[in-house]
């Protein structure tokens, strides 16, 4: 299956999961994207869904579709959030954050009663790591000092703003992303403690044990997995 039919087939399929009624959040990167363009559909037929954007790309889609939305101040009683991911462990944690939301997504994955990830088969790893580097949001101030700090951990890099001008990239909050290699990693939980310890990092893209369900598009169609307890 080409990759843009795997991940609309993972996009439909997590349509299952939503209510009749009720706040959905609305995650960002090509995945959530079409998925959104789903749920488009189904408020334009009638459906009573609100939506919670996770970036401001994700807010644009939804209001040019027509989707309602609730304010960015919150609080917000999310009944499910239908997010992607760039790697998916054994384990089901997450790597997110190569569209540099990470912040705004774990702050409305974190709201959300359930969080279902949708996803191709080329996302999957036996441990985090293996394919993509952590994404970290880095305020500005004294960034090169917070790098200093990082590079005890791992390797990080600046990230390049879209377009290859030269400039860095800007988050939505109006900070920068480091990406930090480190390798495989053993224990998720226990990096995302130290580097968010670290001053200067706002938020990282390690999702540990967030996803109630992982919906992969594959060969064969869409499997899903769940969690084992």
């Amino acid at each position: 299956m080409p990759i843009d039919d795997a991940k609309r087939a993972a996009a439909r399929a997590a349509l299952a999961e939503l209510p009749e009624s009720g706040t959905v959040g609305l995650g960002s990167g090509s995945t959530a994207k079409l998925f959104i363009d789903e749920v488009g559909a189904l408020v334009r037929a009638g459906r009573k869904l609100t939506g919670v954007p996770t970036s401001e790309d994700s807010r644009k889609q939804a209001e040019a579709l027509g989707i309602p939305l609730l304010t960015d101040d919150g609080p917000w009683e999310i009944h499910v959030t239908v997010d992607g991911a760039d790697e998916v462990s054994d384990a089901l944690h997450l790597i997110k954050g190569g569209g540099g939301a990470q912040t705004r997504e774990k702050m409305v994955n974190f709201a959300s009663k359930r969080n279902v990830i949708i996803v191709d088969e080329t996302k999957l790893s036996r441990r985090l790591g293996e394919k993509w580097p952590v994404p970290l949001e880095v305020l500005r101030f004294a960034h090169l000092q917070t790098r200093r700090l990082l590079a005890e951990i791992g390797e990080p890099k600046l990230r390049p703003a879209r377009g290859g001008n030269g400039a860095p990239w800007i988050t939505d909050a109006g900070n920068l992303l480091y990406d930090l290699a480190v390798g495989p990693i053993d224990d998720p939980a226990a990096l995302d403690r130290r580097l968010r310890g670290v001053p200067g990092v706002v938020e990282t893209g390690l999702f540990v044990g967030r996803a109630d369900l992982v919906l992969i598009a594959g060969k064969g169609g869409v499997s899903r997995r769940v969690p084992v307890v």
